[in-house]
């Protein structure tokens, strides 16, 4: 679980909650509006159908997951495990790790290491996993476009609704029918608060969010690569380690370093 979206996704609803009560008093009815909802939810739907295939759709469940739980490795986690790894194998040889690939969780990882221990060439090896990495990449980039159209349409199809409210509002101001006005008017209005909170409260934290775990990931199996080819090259686990930390940025480098 990670904690941080959790913490945001408690303080965005807690602060939506507070203020929504303190304007309308407990009245949440006010703040309904069907016409609003068909039209942006309903528009945000369409152009996500049109936009996407329906095999990137179905991921939808997958994506809303990968925000509140984070399972891969992080870097330090991947330094240590390459670290242990490379020593056992320059103390017993690379067949030695096949007691160790069943217990590593990471299919990628696993991946990797089989096919040093069954000695495939470091450049056949480098490029499987470059095309894995390729693959999760585009995989990646649907769950963001995902959120991004969103975050893009959501608000113009409550401006659609907006407008609409203010076309039948400008409609009635003949009748001066004060009732009919008055909900015209929270159409257009509730309408645009529904596509500013779908796409700045939802959509765009979580498609960010996204994006920073693809890097993430990127970098991970990225260090995996390199750990993998420097075991089955025979390289001493003092190097390995240098290879794995030189990912590292700056401070998180250094803070290692002295734990070390």
């Amino acid at each position: 679980m990670d904690i941080a979206s959790v913490i945001g996704t408690i303080i965005g609803v807690a602060a939506c909650v507070i203020v929504g009560y303190m304007a309308s008093g407990g009245d949440w009815a006010m703040f309904w509006s069907p016409k609003g909802v068909i039209m942006v939810f309903g528009g945000t739907a369409s152009v996500l159908f049109m936009a996407m295939p329906m095999d990137k759709l179905l991921c939808v469940p997958g994506y809303f997951k990968r925000f509140y739980f984070d399972k891969g490795l992080k870097p330090i986690q991947v330094i240590e495990l390459m670290n242990r790894l490379s020593e056992k194998a320059r103390r017993d040889g690379i067949l030695a790790l096949e007691s160790e690939v069943g217990e590593i969780k990471d299919n990628f990882l696993r991946g990797g290491l089989k096919m040093a221990i069954d000695g495939v060439e470091p450049s056949n090896i480098d490029a499987t996993l470059r095309i894995e990495v390729l693959a999760m990449q585009d995989r990646h980039k649907a769950g963001k476009k995902f959120f991004d159209l969103i975050k893009l349409y959501g608000p113009g199809y409550g401006l659609v609704a907006t407008l609409i409210g203010q076309v039948g509002m400008f409609g009635g101001l003949a009748t001066a029918d004060i009732g009919h006005l008055g909900k015209m008017l929270a159409i257009a209005v509730v309408a645009t608060m529904y596509g500013t909170v779908l796409a700045n409260a939802v959509a765009g934290p979580i498609g960010d969010k996204l994006a920073l775990r693809s890097s993430e990931e990127i970098l991970g199996r990225e260090m995996m690569i390199q750990g993998v080819l420097s075991i089955q090259g025979g390289d001493n686990p003092r190097v390995t380690m240098d290879k794995m930390i030189a990912f590292l940025p700056g401070p998180a480098k250094g803070k290692y370093l002295k734990a070390a």
